[in-house]
């Protein structure tokens, strides 16, 4: 297992009625799914909702099972997407997530489904919306699909006590309009701090067991002809004037009256603590988020509640919609409101805010001021008035003068860089190659130093990436995957594909034993024993299950000189279809969080603790720094060079070093200059150790000595 405990997280969870609950906003969710009376949980991890996961499975036997709630992590978003079938026709309450529109995209056939057929017990979607300058993915919204599938889309406003409400609403929303709801919760939301009064854990009060027992079988809930046409209409005629009257009879959007009533607010409930900031800023609200501005702030993003939108426009001369994201969906919706309902508020959004990007602060302040000097006389004369807020000392254009750029790379020890710096070598003997990449930490690969990579498809999708290129050629093409992208897709997307149509190219699959990426949890190929999942499924037994006939596995990574023949042997053997090479190593970071942890145990009890480290001889190094250039490691840097006559300055190994071996493994493969030293850190060390240790370093000091004094007899004879 990933060498991570969340058993505080989990005391947290049995948090009764009355009690103050504390903690982070995606923790809250959590929570509140147990306040619920779910049945099932099921999701994929992925940035900014992994830690509902990891919470999750370390609760499975204290909370989950008591509960009767199954929880499982799915295959991929499609799984779990596809387990919501279990509220199609039963009252079973299931909650699903993953993240954002990368996995939505993935799951996008099942969800269509399910909000064709609707559902009989509440099915929620948690979101982790991933969008802005924190985003890892393409920049894109969950808003779409919402509103092509009629799917209800709650953004709630970013504080404990809402985001708790939101998600039991959820439910009830989604059982009164026969809905799937997706919660979607924004990267700040899921990172907020907070506090909200619990409620006890609730058990459903029908179970999956009792489903079982007793199945159920309505044909018009079913995703086939002719029941699909009257899916689109109930979904108009039904599904959405129950869910507009759920949502207004809850009060599930907010009213915040202000001071002025000839200009308002319409904003999405994630942006909220946004742009209560902005007001604050420009002297139009307090810290408590007391406006003069009134705001209407819509924790349901889709769909839109018109008869409280149009009371909210009714006598103001302007409205200012913040709608974060492109294209600009609910401005076009308002826009079409107003024109239909003849409503003479003038609307305003994208014409004083961007188009795209994300809304900091800064640029809703700047979108406000637009707004109101346009629209008042009198609003920002207070702006200025503001000491407390902090002024910028150094601008983002002086400190890009000042601090170096640093691109986002792999760890230091990964067992991934000697990968490609195995395929630098390839290419410098060969020339380069089309190389297909993948979703995961391998990624890094594509910036420098390696600069490898020509696409990026989506996870597990790497060896179909180059199908394309299924021709001849002495230089084939080569793709890369994870193991996580391996199971989440790529067996049967890349590898089956790859078999059935008699592909010739190279598929490299690092298998680094977890999901790095996504927090390190446990996968089919996992080495680890866990007690709850099935591991240790080999992954060339399965593309040995698929037909692949030439498949090699190399358990060390970091023997660059095995990868590298074995990668030569790849792209020149002809014929027998694809060619798969297993890449193993466990991903460092666990490895040294559980290696640390044993360290600082023997530590503590007196034992022997040996580490492995690399230093460089300054006088050896020649300041050429190709090893930089092989490698990337963090811990490798530069300082000054020590010899007086040399200019360039030499490579240093900081203390971040974990003692990997790769530098050394890249100098001897590439033949390097052989400045590197592998050095032994001993403590703890015995009688006899610490003797030998003294009686050698005295034995050096004494050498040094004498070579330099016969050094400087060799300077004054020269000066001489």
């Amino acid at each position: 297992m990933a060498e991570r405990s969340f058993k505080s997280e989990v005391k947290k969870l049995h948090a009764g009625e009355g009690e103050l609950f504390h903690g982070e906003g995606i923790l809250a969710v959590t929570k509140a799914l147990l306040q619920s009376g779910v049945s099932y949980v099921g999701g994929y991890q992925g940035s900014p909702i992994s830690h509902l996961m990891d919470v999750l499975a370390d609760a499975r036997e204290e909370i989950l099972d008591d509960m009767g709630i199954h929880f499982e992590t799915s295959a991929s978003e499609a799984t779990a997407a596809a387990m919501l079938s279990a509220s199609v026709h039963y009252p079973l309450r299931g909650a699903v997530t993953w993240k954002s529109t990368v996995g939505t995209n993935v799951a996008s056939d099942a969800l269509a489904n399910l909000a064709s057929g609707g559902v009989t017990g509440g099915a929620v979607i948690i979101i982790g919306e991933d969008y802005g300058e924190g985003s890892s993915i393409m920049q894109e919204r969950t808003h779409a699909f919402a509103m092509k599938s009629h799917i209800w889309l709650l953004d709630p406003r970013p504080n404990l006590p809402s985001i708790v409400d939101m998600v039991e609403k959820s439910f009830e929303l989604s059982e009164a309009s026969h809905t799937p709801v997706m919660l979607q919760m924004r990267i700040r939301a899921c990172h907020v701090h907070g506090q909200f009064v619990a409620r006890d854990n609730r058990k459903a009060e029908f179970t999956l067991q009792d489903a079982l027992q007793t199945p159920r079988r309505d044909l018009s809930r079913l995703v086939l002809p002719p029941a699909t046409f009257l899916h689109e209409r109930e979904k108009i005629e039904a599904r959405l004037p129950a869910a507009i009257e759920f949502i207004k009879a809850r009060e599930l959007n907010e009213f915040f009256p202000g001071s002025r009533e000839d200009v308002g607010i319409i904003l999405q409930g994630g942006s909220y603590n946004t742009v209560i900031r902005a007001l604050e800023h420009l002297g139009l609200a307090d810290a408590y988020g007391q406006s003069q501005i009134p705001l209407y702030v819509m924790n349901v993003a889709f769909p839109l509640i018109d008869d409280e939108l149009l009371r909210f426009a009714q006598g103001k001369s302007a409205v200012l919609l913040v709608e974060e994201g492109n294209p600009e969906f609910i401005e076009h919706e308002l826009h079409t409101l107003f024109a239909r309902t003849g409503c003479k508020t003038l609307l305003q959004g994208k014409a004083v805010l961007p188009r795209v990007g994300e809304y900091t602060t800064d640029v809703v302040k700047a979108g406000i001021r637009n707004f109101l000097q346009a629209q008042t006389t009198d609003l920002l004369q207070h702006e200025t008035a503001l000491s407390f807020v902090p002024a910028r000392s150094l601008s983002v254009e002086t400190l890009t003068d000042v601090v170096p750029a640093r691109p986002a790379g792999f760890c230091t020890g990964c067992p991934e860089r000697p990968i490609f710096s195995a395929i630098k070598l390839l290419q410098k003997e060969r020339g380069d190659f089309h190389i297909s990449c993948d979703i995961g930490c391998h990624l890094f690969s594509i910036l420098p130093p390696f600069n490898l990579g020509a696409t990026t498809m989506g996870y597990g999708l790497g060896s179909a990436s180059a199908s394309a290129f299924n021709v001849s050629s002495d230089k084939p093409a080569i793709s890369i995957m994870g193991d996580g992208g391996f199971w989440h897709n790529g067996l049967t997307s890349g590898v089956g594909n790859a078999v059935f149509n008699k592909s010739d190219g190279v598929n490299l699959i690092i298998d680094n034993a977890y999901t790095a990426a996504t927090g390190g949890q446990d996968i089919l190929s996992s080495r680890a024993t866990n007690t709850n999942l099935a591991t240790n499924n080999p992954i060339s037994r399965a593309v040995e299950g698929v037909g692949v006939k030439w498949v090699r596995t190399l358990t060390r990574t970091y023997d660059v000189t095995a990868m590298l023949k074995t990668l030569r042997e790849a792209v020149s053997t002809k014929g027998q279809g694809p060619k798969v090479i297993v890449a193993q190593s466990e991903c460092m970071l666990n490895l040294q969080r559980r290696e640390k942890r044993n360290k600082r145990a023997d530590l503590k009890a007196g034992k022997r603790v040996s580490e492995a480290r690399f230093a460089i001889d300054e006088q050896t190094c020649t300041g050429d720094r190709a090893c930089i250039r092989l490698s990337g490691c963090p811990s490798l840097t530069v300082k000054e060079n020590p010899d007086p006559w040399r200019s360039d300055p030499v490579t240093r190994i900081d203390n971040s070093c974990v003692g990997c071996g790769l530098c050394g493994e890249n100098v001897h493969a590439d033949i390097l200059c052989p400045s590197f030293v592998r050095v032994e850190v001993v403590r703890n060390a015995g009688r006899w150790e610490t003797f030998r240790r003294r009686l050698s370093q005295s034995v050096i000091r004494r050498l040094q000595k004498r070579a330099q004094r016969r050094h400087e007899i060799y300077q004054l004879d020269g000066a001489a």
